[in-house]
């Protein structure tokens, strides 16, 4: 199944970098977002480039300036995920052929966002907009807009997340903290995949 689950790995390692996001891939996570205010985070993004090749998409978090896109593009990311809308960010994003997932909170950002160019958007924070928020939000957009909530997200309410209109979910804490070994990742992420499944099997 392709999970529409972006793995937030903020503050990990160079050196824990592949080993977690093979333990992901084996779970069932395939797309993975290093942030940029984790540490080396280019020589992280970089090792799990050359060393995860059934990886179905890497990225770049909290890009915050066109310089970080520029890069994030060289290390070889195929995403871009900001906390912000930012839409010199985002064209630069386009520029170098990537896809652009900027933050929103409301409608006029989501709007400024989209007309950039941005091929998603990221709902943040998520828990403080909630799901009766995202409805009204998605009301008034494109049809077909995808959005990614992140910030906040109990696996528990992930069912929910998905009757209100997610397109998919971006998992920070609740998957990964440093210092959690590949044991604790997987268990966290099994139980992630069960909501998000089950939450997936109820919409059809």
């Amino acid at each position: 199944m392709n999970r529409n689950i972006i793995a937030i790995l903020r503050g990990v390692t160079p050196d824990e970098a592949v080993p977690i996001t093979q333990c992901l891939i084996r779970k069932g996570i395939t797309k993975i977002e290093i942030p940029l205010n984790s540490p080396n985070p280019f020589e992280s993004i970089k090792n799990i480039k050359f060393d995860c090749k059934d990886l179905e998409t890497l990225g770049a978090g909290t890009v915050l300036n066109v310089k970080d896109v520029e890069l994030a593009s060289e290390a070889g990311c195929n995403f871009i995920f900001s906390p912000n809308c930012n839409t010199e960010v985002i064209k630069e994003t386009k520029n170098r052929k990537l896809i652009s997932i900027p933050g929103i909170m409301t409608p006029t950002e989501a709007f400024t966002a989209l007309d950039a160019g941005a091929d998603a958007i990221k709902l943040f924070p998520a828990h403080i907009v909630t799901q009766q928020g995202l409805k009204s939000i998605l009301a008034v957009l494109p049809n077909k807009t995808k959005i990614y909530v992140v910030g906040g997200i109990e696996t528990k309410d992930m069912a929910s997340w998905l009757v209100s209109g997610a397109f998919g979910f971006g998992i920070g804490s609740t998957l990964y903290k440093p210092g959690y070994n590949t044991d604790k990742i997987e268990q966290n992420a099994a139980k992630i995949i069960r909501q998000y499944d089950l939450g997936i099997t109820n919409l059809s």
